[in-house]
């Protein structure tokens, strides 16, 4: 059954955007029909807002039918009671409360950060004594060289390739940004070399590893995009190269290496923001678990904020010497995994 006469030419009109355009010409005024009509939309829905009663108005209106609010609380009460800190000036409205209400996700997931990663916790001021150590700088050498990555790459994407090539000034952006690359991944297979011998998965930090690997490949896949995007002849090189191993893999319909723009969007927009997300992640699992210890941490590295050593941690430490001394007790290493959880769950508390 085919569609009336003049219902196709419409329906297509939604997809094809390349048909002979409709325009309104008044004076000096030249407006295209889809624009204007946009405009009209967007004027009825302005006075909609303004006019239609709000969803939760009913809600509302319940609660000064009652006098009392949803929790039981009276209205007159809330309306007098002082703002708290960081509401809007003003009166409370009646039938909505200043504190947080059961089912707004919004609270749910403010009170779940706050449990888990409080202020002092996300952003301390002191670190263990085991923290000064040479192996625990290459994770924060490898963030600061990211840094520069994105802003001399930021620099180079909005320049272009001639300013790059011909510039003296975009020459010295291109350099920094190869020479932080090579930073950025000599410093984390470093970081990840020290993480690996450390066993840094102990002590429930299995997710905080999984991150930082998934990280380096990632990572990976981006200075390819970045060696194809060069524009020269090693990139023309690279991506022959690549384009029939891509093709081998069978994602060579989706991924072309000799398509120049598909290889810039992917190098500068659509990694950057993977391995942000990734980093992110990383970083949130890291102060939530904290930093790994040595694999035998002495009692005074894990001592509490002013230096003092807890009893938890003086008890771990004592089961895992004894652990070492007896050749029939379990690994050393089991005991220092007890520690961490019991030094963790003291934290937590």
């Amino acid at each position: 059954m085919s569609p009336p006469a003049g219902v196709a030419p419409l329906l297509g009109s939604v997809v094809n955007l390349n048909p002979p355009g409709l325009y309104i010409h008044w004076g000096f005024i030249l407006l295209s029909l889809a624009n204007f009509l946009v405009i009209v939309a967007m004027l009825i829905v302005f006075v909609l807002a303004l006019t239609l009663p709000f969803v939760h108005s009913r809600r509302a209106h319940r609660g000064r039918a009652t006098n009392h609010a949803h929790d039981g609380a009276p209205v007159a009460a809330l309306a007098t009671a002082p703002p708290t800190v960081g509401a809007a000036s003003g009166p409370v409205g009646h039938g909505v409360l200043d504190k947080d209400e059961p089912g707004l996700w919004t609270a749910t997931i403010r009170n779940a950060w706050l449990r888990y990663l409080p202020p002092d916790k996300m952003l301390p001021d002191s670190q263990p004594a085991y923290v000064a150590s040479w192996i625990y700088v290459f994770g924060v050498l490898t963030l600061m060289s990211l840094t520069v990555v994105i802003a001399s790459g930021t620099v180079l994407a909005l320049e272009g390739p001639v300013w790059w090539h011909t510039s003296s000034v975009g020459l010295f952006v291109n350099s920094l940004h190869l020479w932080s690359v090579e930073c950025f991944f000599g410093f984390m297979a470093i970081h990840l070399w020290g993480k690996f011998w450390m066993a840094s998965w102990r002590g429930k930090r299995q997710l905080t590893w999984m991150t930082g690997a998934i990280a380096f490949l990632v990572s990976v896949f981006e200075g390819f995009t970045g060696y194809i995007s060069q524009t020269n002849f090693d990139s023309q090189w690279i991506a022959f190269e690549a384009k029939d191993a891509m093709n081998g893999a069978g994602i060579g319909a989706f991924f072309n290496t000799m398509n120049f723009g598909q290889a810039l969007m992917l190098h500068i927009v659509v990694m950057p923001l993977v391995i942000g997300l990734v980093v992110v992640v990383h970083i949130v699992m890291v102060r939530l678990r904290g930093v790994a210890p040595p694999i035998e941490a002495l009692p005074e590295h894990l001592g509490g904020p002013e230096g003092t050593v807890s009893s938890v941690a003086v008890s771990s430490v004592a089961v895992s010497s004894t652990a070492r001394s007896s050749p029939s007790s379990p690994d050393s290493s089991d005991a220092g995994l007890a520690m961490e959880d019991a030094t963790t769950s003291r934290d937590r508390s």
